[in-house]
């Protein structure tokens, strides 16, 4: 039986906010399940997801062994959700960077297209919070994105999104190349070469309320070079969709 909606939270080191986070999702979308995706967190964000899971049968948790990558967090969140037959797959970031109030539009923007994206950058949307560096380096990657990969969307970095799960069905995950932050870029190239429709809803990214971002100069120049890889693909005509059995 198809379920409406799964929400998918990839954590590490988030327990100062995986409570509060989980608990103002639910109060936004009471119709779905939540799914939180541990990198065995040290500070013992995956012991609080289970004690979670315990008190609400909304609540699901898969624990990895290791920081594994953002991307591969992501990927096994949306393959667990496509197994058991979510229709629609919602993907946010667990420090209320984005803020749950926002899912209701972005689930609504699915009535007439495959992919949601909480934008940044059409009108409405905004951050709040960043110094001079975060911005250039964000209107920076976008715009590379844009130009090398042909994506028409404004905020490709983002990983707050709503998808339609028969179109992510479709994807051919061994062939995915990012393991970190360039999965946001990649997925919506793969969802573009897909004939995917799209659609961008205004979000205002908050910095994080608690913890420690994850993200530094090592993940931006490995972002640039997936892209850059992907491009080539593009230009070679690679195929992104999973072959069908005969």
């Amino acid at each position: 039986m198809t379920r409406p909606l799964l929400v998918t939270l990839c954590t590490y080191n988030e327990a100062e906010n995986l409570a509060a986070i989980v608990s103002e999702v639910l109060q936004y979308a009471p119709d779905a399940d939540v799914l939180v995706v541990d990198d065995n967190s040290p500070d013992g964000t995956g012991q609080l997801a289970d004690a979670l899971a315990d008190t609400d049968r909304r609540i699901h948790v898969v624990h990895r062994s290791q920081k594994l990558g953002l991307g591969t967090a992501i990927i096994a969140a949306l393959q667990w959700g496509i197994e058991r037959e979510y229709e629609l797959l919602l993907n946010l970031d667990a420090d209320f960077s984005h803020q749950p109030r926002h899912i209701p539009e972005l689930r609504h923007g699915l009535e007439h297209a495959d992919v949601a994206v909480g934008s940044r950058y059409v009108p409405g949307g905004g951050v709040e919070g960043w110094n001079w560096k975060r911005h250039v380096m964000s209107w920076s990657i976008n715009v590379y994105a844009r130009l090398l990969l042909g994506l028409k969307t404004r905020d490709n970095s983002g990983s707050f999104r709503c998808y339609r799960s028969s179109q992510l069905a479709r994807l051919d995950w061994t062939r995915f190349r990012a393991r970190g932050y360039a999965f946001q870029e990649e997925i919506l190239y793969r969802c573009r070469r897909l004939g995917c429709r799209f659609v961008e809803s205004p979000i205002v990214f908050v910095d994080r309320r608690a913890g420690q971002s994850k993200i530094d100069g090592r993940e931006m120049f490995s972002a640039l070079w997936v892209i850059f890889r992907l491009a080539i693909d593009r230009l070679c005509g690679v195929s992104v969709e999973r072959e069908q059995p005969h």
